[in-house]
């Protein structure tokens, strides 16, 4: 009986030693080809916003109606014919049939905009139903909505009007909360000209001449806003005190000591899953919903803004919101709030960040070590970025950022280009295993022996 089980244990130990070996070259080599092309959906939600925005550029205005991603991540494109429809098709995206061109939503937005200005309200071309969506908060009269409706009546009857029961307004008071004698705000990303290093945040949170602190007590002063840009546009920058951003520059926090590195930045896409982090209400994510749409905040109208359904909360004015590792706005305003949702406006930072002549703080590997060098408006997230979701990195930190959302699956950490490393260590354990199981084996064989032959022996 005693052979049986030793028989037993040293064909599972067997087993358990060459399905390490297996498992650890599973991660090697996984992991060599994560790190040479990215997953398929980190690349597709990139790749179809830019397809489908570089196919309604290339037909124009007159023919298309806007773009986004649909439910299946493929790019979708608006048409107003059947000639720019095959050509859509032709391209590999989706094309869809609509009545109005973007020629004539922008004519209604322009409509609009020329009316007698009423605080509370907002307005955005709704791609996907092909409609422009003006919004009215509680605060709006019923004589000043009276008088809208009939604006967008004479119109036409794509544009669509809704009363909302929040209250549109700048979310004064990303992560990291910063404060001044004028309020409370969350700083967004870091920038550069280059000379000095800047916080790129909300232009509401404070006029140029803004001192900001670290914290409440004003014993750590932080910086001061140099140049901001509110109504109109909603961006401003607080150059740091010392000059630099120091270390841990290109990572946002996301509350609960964890981080996202930001690599680059880029214009979104409609129905982009987006995240947005805030010193108010933390971490939130959802969808892009419109694109330069208008918002009527009763300091001001800003126009040009990124709609979402991200909720925000006061507090989180500033705040950065990104996807995959790559910036795409700061929190400007909206109405709602974390527990019921709402609606959230961002600024872009491609745009804020050309006007202002600087560019994103990234890693030196993502930069190619050319953080020193002339500003651009937008650099582009590099060819090899995965998907940058919560992770364990500190905020402020330098620490290694581990990529994929947090509770990923267990396929995902075993091809992590970062598993090269603990999949040798486990091709070696197994290893040893096996060798171990070999000498056990004989030196149970060996014992076995002498003791059948001492047994023997007279």
């Amino acid at each position: 009986m005693r052979h049986v089980r030793r028989r037993v244990v040293r064909r599972v130990t067997r087993l358990a030693a060459v399905g390490g070996l297996v498992l650890g070259g599973a991660m090697v080599a996984q992991a060599a080809m994560a790190s040479q092309t990215p997953p398929a959906s980190v690349r597709t939600l990139g790749s179809a916003g830019d397809t489908g925005a570089a196919l309604a550029a290339r037909l124009g205005t007159a023919r298309t109606a806007g773009s986004w991603i649909g439910a299946d991540g493929r790019p979708v494109v608006a048409v107003t014919d059947r000639s720019a429809a095959r050509a859509v098709r032709a391209a590999g995206a989706e094309a869809k049939v609509v009545a109005h061109s973007m020629d004539e939503l922008k004519s209604a937005t322009a409509t609009l905009g020329s009316a007698p200005r009423v605080a509370g309200t907002a307005w955005a071309v709704d791609y996907r139903t092909n409609r422009v969506v003006v919004r009215a908060d509680r605060t709006v009269s019923a004589g000043d909505w009276s008088r809208l409706t009939g604006v967008a009546a004479r119109i036409g009857g794509f544009v669509h009007m809704e009363r909302t029961k929040g209250t549109f307004t700048t979310r004064l008071n990303g992560a990291q909360p910063i404060l001044s004698t004028g309020g409370r705000c969350s700083a967004g990303f870091n920038v550069t000209n280059g000379q000095s290093d800047f916080i790129l945040t909300a232009g509401h949170c404070g006029p140029a001449g803004s001192v900001w602190f670290a914290d409440n007590q004003g014993g750590r002063q932080l910086g001061s806003t140099v140049n901001s840009a509110f109504p109109g546009n909603d961006f401003s920058l607080v150059q740091y005190a010392g000059g630099k951003a120091g270390e841990g520059a290109d990572v946002v926090a996301v509350g609960g000591g964890k981080g996202v590195r930001i690599t680059g930045a880029a214009d979104p896409a409609v129905g982009q899953r987006v995240f947005r982090s805030g010193s108010t209400s933390g971490l939130h994510d959802g969808r892009v919903t419109a694109l330069n749409a208008t918002v009527n905040y009763p300091e001001g109208t800003v126009t040009g803004l990124i709609e979402t359904d991200v909720c925000a909360e006061p507090g989180d004015s500033g705040g950065p919101m990104f996807s995959e590792g790559v910036a795409l706005g700061v929190t400007s305003g909206g109405s709602g709030d974390c527990t019921t949702g709402g609606t959230t406006f961002f600024q872009p930072v491609t745009q804020a960040m050309a006007t202002l002549g600087v560019r994103l703080i990234v890693s030196a590997q993502n930069a190619g070590g050319a953080q020193g060098g002339p500003p651009s408006g937008a650099p582009p997230a590099p060819a090899g970025q995965g998907a940058m979701a919560p992770n364990s990195a500190s905020p402020g930190s330098s620490a290694p950022v581990t990529g994929g959302a947090e509770g990923g699956t267990l396929l995902a950490r075993l091809t992590d280009p970062r598993n090269v490393g603990p999949g040798l260590l486990v091709i070696a354990g197994s290893l040893i295993a096996l060798v171990a199981t070999r000498y056990i084996r004989a030196e149970q064989d060996r014992k076995a022996y002498q003791r059948y032959y001492s047994a023997t022996w007279g």
